[in-house]
């Protein structure tokens, strides 16, 4: 099961949500691999102290569609549960060209 936390902008709880999420899946003995959307490498090894399994960067940005796939592909059938930290807001990084924006273009790629 894959599971993303979006939230409407910056500092809602995303994070706190995620580690909140992870530990409690990690206390019942699931494992869990976690991922995060963007150039955050603090979240990360929060993500990783709970779950004791590196946290994967998906950054269409940074790398690209392809890789963000193959990432995603290649670690998600190793654990029962795949969560998703998103990065900033639902809509930030809105295209006023397309109607598309980073979290719903990874939604729909992952």
């Amino acid at each position: 099961m894959s599971i993303i936390i979006a939230g409407e902008r910056s500092g809602v709880g995303k994070t706190t949500v995620t580690i909140t999420l992870l530990a409690s899946l990690r206390r019942r003995g699931v494992k869990v691999q976690s991922f995060k959307v963007g150039p955050d490498y603090i979240d990360p090894m929060f993500h990783q102290y709970v779950t004791g399994l590196p946290c994967r960067n998906l950054d269409p940005v940074l790398t690209s569609e392809t890789y963000v796939q193959q990432c995603f592909n290649h670690h998600s059938p190793k654990s029962e549960y795949t969560l998703v930290e998103g990065v900033m807001g639902l809509f930030d990084g809105i295209s006023h060209l397309s109607n598309t924006n980073e979290k719903t273009d990874f939604a729909s790629t992952a």
